[in-house]
């Protein structure tokens, strides 16, 4: 069974999960209508277990970005909204293909890892976005 995390965003973190095997077989960065895709095919093939990603609707802490909007005014805060949006179109899309999901809130310091120690925790060898690392720090191990 295949777990996919999703980072959404204009840069679409994708990683899935091998639930069995304990590896990730997959780690990219995608537009949202080719992760959505992808989630599509791993659905059809019935080795889609749950699709879990991270909703920054639920996000309670705001860190810098009150100083920043008080200095630079509102606009800081429109990719905010456009990721927020996102999320709704995944849980909308999710919830109508039938498909299991989490929605999670963003937590602080369980993501942004470095390229490097995300190579060496987890072996991937290939290259990584931050994205990309993200939605797979959401699923691995689960």
């Amino acid at each position: 069974m295949i777990v996919i995390g999703i980072d959404p965003g204009t840069h679409t973190g994708y990683a899935a999960w091998d639930m069995e095997r304990k590896v990730l077989s997959a780690v990219k960065t995608l537009k949202i209508h080719q992760a959505m895709e992808f989630v599509l095919e791993v659905h059809a093939s019935g080795l889609l277990h749950s699709v879990t990603f991270e909703d920054a609707r639920l996000r309670t802490w705001f860190g810098k970005m009150d100083r920043e909007q008080a200095k630079y005014g509102a606009a800081v805060r429109e990719g905010a909204g456009s990721v927020k949006r996102d999320c709704t179109i995944w849980a909308d899309f999710l919830g109508h293909h039938g498909i299991a999901y989490r929605a999670v809130a963003p937590q602080a310091g369980a993501t942004k890892w470095g390229a490097e120690q995300f190579a060496k925790a987890f072996g991937w060898a290939g290259r990584t976005s931050e994205h990309a690392r993200d939605a797979a720090l959401l699923v691995v191990g689960k």
